[in-house]
């Protein structure tokens, strides 16, 4: 009778290694288990509590940091002077027409800072990247610099340039013998409109030299070859390739304009008031924390609006 097993014709495996199925793990024969390679055996899944054993220190800490006080004056603000809890202190707040007038200035001071920011952050990024001259490089480090200047140090200059006693003034009345110089806008909105947009400018530039930094100067090449002017290039070139850094950069400048402190104070605009300038007058002159702490979410639920609003927006755009 014929035998009708196969002739072995692959040699023996050496001890200590896994044999695997001649015909590979798919085509062994029915009844036949086949082998797999040593490297896909299963392992024994790793358990512990190594990993949330080390996330616990930073959530504790962040927490007692940063959530806590939050809650802290989240609880402030639905607690009025008379005791109890109630929405008393936010109907008072949003009545003040202190309120409206500084949540008005924040929105427009804030929106222009961003838009200015963006024209004038653009055009020198443009200039820095794409046009040769000497210096360029230190330019753009000297950016990298700019960006960890506090903001009243931007402002202390502007004063010694534009202030009542400044060098611009000085310079005017004594060339034309006048009693007194024609600039006096920095105690004004339009003062601290220059000076944020002085300060915040560079924190659009930082991105948009990134993104430029990676364009391919080939297409530049191309389009200039075909006869396509500056203009349209950088319209139908640069500005597409720029735009998700516009996002992430204006988003950043709008944010930082709604909850800034210190430009305001340090220009000495007595007429102006922000939201977080108010905050500062109802907890520190005025002593009314409700108040302070109501205008404080505002500000608060109105910046992180703005930041959904941007992570959403950059998604679509694929930033």
């Amino acid at each position: 009778m014929a035998s009708t097993s196969e002739p072995l014709t692959q040699p023996l495996p050496a001890p200590g290694v896994v044999p695997t199925h001649p015909r590979g793990l798919d085509s062994a024969r029915p009844g036949e288990t086949p082998l797999a390679p040593a490297e896909q055996m299963p392992t024994k899944a790793r358990t512990g509590w190594k990993g949330p054993a080390w996330a616990l220190p930073p959530v504790a800490v962040l927490a007692v940091v940063f959530l806590y006080p939050l809650l802290l004056v989240v609880q402030q603000s639905f607690s009025p002077d008379e005791g109890g809890t109630a929405l008393a202190p936010y109907a008072d707040v949003f009545a003040s027409a202190s309120f409206r007038s500084a949540l008005t200035t924040t929105v427009w001071l804030a929106a222009g800072s961003t838009v200015g920011c963006l024209v004038l952050g653009f055009v020198l990024a443009l200039v820095i990247a794409f046009v040769p001259f000497p210096g360029a490089k230190a330019v753009a480090r000297f950016v990298d610099v700019f960006l960890s200047f506090p903001s009243f140090l931007i402002t202390l200059a502007l004063l010694f340039i534009y202030g009542n006693a400044g060098m611009a003034n000085g310079v005017w009345t004594g060339v034309t013998g006048a009693a007194d110089g024609p600039f006096h806008f920095l105690t004004t909105p339009w003062g601290v409109l220059l000076a944020e947009i002085t300060y915040f400018t560079p924190f659009v530039m930082r991105p948009l030299l990134a993104a430029f930094s990676q364009l391919d100067t080939a297409q530049l090449e191309v389009a200039s070859s075909l006869g396509a002017g500056p203009a349209r290039i950088v319209r139908q070139v640069i500005l597409p390739e720029a735009l998700p850094a516009l996002l992430a950069g204006g988003s950043l400048v709008l944010v930082m304009c709604l909850n800034e402190f210190g430009i305001v104070l340090f220009t000495g605009a007595k007429g102006v008031t922000t939201l977080p300038m108010l905050v500062y007058s109802k907890a520190i002159l005025e002593s009314d924390y409700p108040a302070a702490c109501v205008v404080a979410v505002v500000n608060i639920a109105i910046s992180v609006g703005l930041y959904s609003l941007y992570r959403a927006v950059s998604r679509r755009a694929g930033a």
